[in-house]
């Protein structure tokens, strides 16, 4: 049977849990921002929508995922990142969602304590899914408000989370509060793109937040099948550069373009509908969804008290590795 969180002696100091919080079977309710509490019906809404009966991790998804995780953060291979993580007694998946990475990282490495800690409801699932894995916790919690004392966690992972967090500087010095002198952060954030698409983007996302979510879900539907159509003309353009509006020159095909350019029409083949379903409502239903340059991204890090060890960069994202200084 798994410990309480409690009854580890090196996490008996280091919780600072006051009943706001979900920790493996039992839930209270906490208060909820307007912004943070739409992102979290938001998430709860995707999740409880792609609730999986399988405990298998081998999906698609999950190993582009992982593999990707391993190229945004610079790890060379898989046992790169165990051996990174073997000396990390507690660490937080930071916007955990269903708890895969999480699980990953427990499995990666027993000895320490994981903590999986979201916002949503999915951490409810994650506990069940997860329920084997004998050093993985799940708590509902705000990831700018974490139930942790200062400077108790050894490794923070926030992957493609943190620009849905209402003030990211402020979530930013939470995790330097936390994160140990000279520990970890694993921070993702969306890039900046082309004027129109940033223009349309705030537009069409101010727009839709009058849907219902089965409503959402369907224009998700609809634009998946909108790049997936365009993907499938397999028509290649020459655009010329166009630097005043952020638009990049050179022969692209046509579905890229328009996706970079104007509008998020997520299609993957390989990753499939479902994937790239939920690719798109991650885009359009939180209210919240900041972007940056690089720039703006390592500024933003190093007022907050850290320093890059890796930087990744892609037209979507910029990501880093982080030490706490």
């Amino acid at each position: 049977m798994k410990k309480d969180l409690n009854d580890f002696d090196f996490l008996s100091e280091r919780l600072a849990v006051k009943g706001q919080a979900y920790i493996d079977g039992r839930l209270s309710s906490g208060k909820k921002e307007s912004d943070a509490g739409q992102t979290q019906q938001a998430f709860s809404v995707k999740w409880e929508a792609l609730k999986e009966e399988s405990d298998n991790d081998q999906e698609t998804w999950k190993i582009f995922q992982k593999d990707w995780y391993l190229k945004l953060y610079g790890f060379e291979t898989e046992d790169s990142l165990r051996d990174f993580l073997s000396d990390k007694p507690l660490i937080i998946d930071a916007g955990c969602g269903k708890g895969y990475k999480a699980a990953w990282f427990a499995k990666l490495s027993p000895d320490s304590i994981v903590l999986g800690i979201d916002i949503s409801t999915s951490v409810i699932e994650a506990s069940r899914r997860y329920s084997e894995i004998g050093n993985l916790y799940f708590i509902q919690s705000d990831i700018a408000q974490m139930p942790l004392v200062d400077e108790s966690v050894d490794f923070i992972s926030c992957d493609q989370v943190f620009h849905h967090t209402p003030n990211p500087p402020s979530t930013l010095a939470e995790f330097r509060r936390l994160l140990k002198h000279e520990m970890f952060l694993c921070n993702y954030v969306y890039a900046k793109k082309a004027l129109p698409r940033e223009l349309l983007d705030e537009h069409f996302r101010t727009a839709v937040h009058g849907l219902k979510e089965d409503e959402l879900w369907s224009l998700s539907d609809k634009l998946t099948d909108l790049g997936r159509t365009l993907s499938e003309l397999n028509i290649e353009v020459d655009i010329p550069e166009i630097k005043e509006l952020g638009i990049k020159g050179g022969k692209q095909d046509l579905q890229r373009f328009i996706y970079w350019n104007f509008i998020k029409c997520f299609w993957n083949e390989e990753l499939g509908r479902e994937a790239s379903v939920s690719n798109n409502f991650d885009w359009y239903a939180p209210s919240i969804a900041y972007r940056y340059n690089l720039n703006e991204f390592i500024t933003m890090s190093e007022t907050a008290g850290f320093e890059q060890v890796y930087i990744h960069q892609e037209e979507a994202c910029h990501a880093g590795l982080f030490k706490a200084i």
